[in-house]
C-alpha cells in the first residue's frame, strides 16, 4: 500500500516548487518571480484549489486565457505543467493533469539580423567618427559598444553592467556570470580590446562601471537610442537594429563562417542547445550542402 503526502495548501505548495526550482534547478531570481505570479494567479482563479485541481479544472483555466498572446499562454502552461509534474514527484497527488493546459503552436517568428553588408556600414560610421580630430569620447564609447555587441555576443544587460576593468588588454576572455546565474567564457577579439582599451582610457579610475552613466551605469534605453542613431546614420531602419540584433548577427554569422553550432551555445550562454538552434535560424538549403560536402561519404561513390 502506497501511503502518499497530505496535500499542502497552494500557498504552500507553490513555495515548496519554488524552493526546488532556485535549489535544483538553478533558475534565476527573475524565472522564479514569474513562476510565482503566473501560480498565484491560477490558484486565484481556481479558488485556492489549484495544488488538486483535475484535468477539467484545468482545461477551464485554460480556456481562460483565450484572449492572452501565445508566448503568454505557453509560459503559463509551462510553468503550470512543472508545477503539477513537482507535485506527483513528490506524493503530494497521484497523478499529473498537466496535460489537460494548452500547447499553444510552436510557431516562432525568426529573429531579426544584419547581413555582412549591414555590418560594414555601421563601422564604416564609426571609423569615420573616430577619425575626426580630436575624436568625440562618445563616439569612443560607441566603437566600444558595438565591438563588444557584434564581437562577442553579450547581452545588453551584460554590456552595460561591465566592471571597469572586466576586459585586460591581454586576455581575450572574460569570465561572465550571465542569464540564470551561469558562467561562462566569453572570447574579446582584438578589435574589441583595443576599442576597449581606447575607451577605458576616457573613464574616471574611481569608476565601478566600464560605460558609467551619472551614479550608475549606461541604462539599456539609452544603449538602444544610440543604435537607432547610428543605424539611421548607415541606412538601416531603426527596426531592424537593437542590441539584441546585434548579438544575434553575432550568431548568424559565426555559425555561416563553420562555427561549432555546441561552441556557440556556450558562447551565447544558452542553458539549451534548441535555443541556440533557433536563435541562429539554420536553413534547410545550407545544412543539405554541409551534408554533402562534409559528410566522411560524401565524395563516395552509390552503388
Amino acid at each position: 500500500m502506497t501511503i502518499r503526502a497530505p496535500a499542502p495548501s497552494d500557498r504552500d505548495a507553490i513555495e515548496r516548487f519554488l524552493e526546488m526550482m532556485a535549489a535544483q534547478g538553478g533558475a534565476a531570481a527573475n524565472t522564479i518571480a514569474a513562476y510565482r505570479s503566473d501560480l498565484r494567479l491560477a490558484s486565484d482563479a481556481l479558488g485556492g484549489a489549484l495544488a488538486m485541481a483535475d484535468a477539467a479544472a484545468l482545461a477551464r483555466l485554460g480556456d481562460g486565457w483565450s484572449s492572452l498572446g501565445r508566448a503568454t499562454v505557453a509560459r503559463k502552461a509551462a510553468a503550470l505543467r512543472r508545477f503539477f509534474a513537482f507535485l506527483a514527484e513528490e506524493g503530494f497527488r497521484p497523478d499529473d493533469p498537466g496535460a489537460a493546459l494548452p500547447r499553444p503552436g510552436a510557431a516562432r517568428a525568426l529573429p531579426k539580423t544584419l547581413d555582412h553588408g549591414d555590418v560594414a556600414r555601421l563601422f564604416a560610421v564609426i571609423a569615420a567618427r573616430v577619425a575626426r580630430s580630436p575624436p568625440d569620447r562618445r563616439d569612443l564609447r560607441l566603437a566600444a559598444l558595438v565591438e563588444l555587441l557584434y564581437g562577442s555576443g553579450l547581452r545588453a544587460s551584460e554590456l552595460m553592467s561591465l566592471p571597469r576593468n572586466a576586459i585586460a588588454p591581454d586576455r581575450p576572455y572574460l569570465i561572465l556570470k550571465g542569464k540564470g546565474g551561469r558562467e561562462r567564457l566569453v572570447p574579446i577579439s582584438d578589435r574589441a580590446r583595443a576599442a576597449v582599451a581606447v575607451w577605458r582610457d576616457q573613464v574616471p579610475p574611481s569608476s565601478a562601471w566600464l560605460f558609467p552613466s551619472g551614479r550608475g551605469h549606461l541604462s539599456r534605453v539609452r544603449l538602444y537610442q544610440l543604435l537607432k542613431a547610428l543605424g539611421a546614420e548607415a541606412g538601416i531602419p531603426p527596426d531592424r537594429i537593437s542590441p539584441h540584433v546585434l548579438r544575434h548577427a553575432f550568431a548568424t554569422h559565426l555559425l555561416e563562417g563553420g562555427a561549432d553550432l555546441r561552441a556557440l551555445q556556450l558562447m551565447l550562454g544558452h542553458a539549451d542547445i534548441a535555443t541556440t538552434e533557433i536563435y541562429t535560424h539554420i536553413d534547410s538549403h545550407r545544412l543539405v550542402a554541409l551534408v554533402n560536402s562534409r559528410h566522411p561519404l560524401a565524395e563516395r561513390a552509390i552503388g
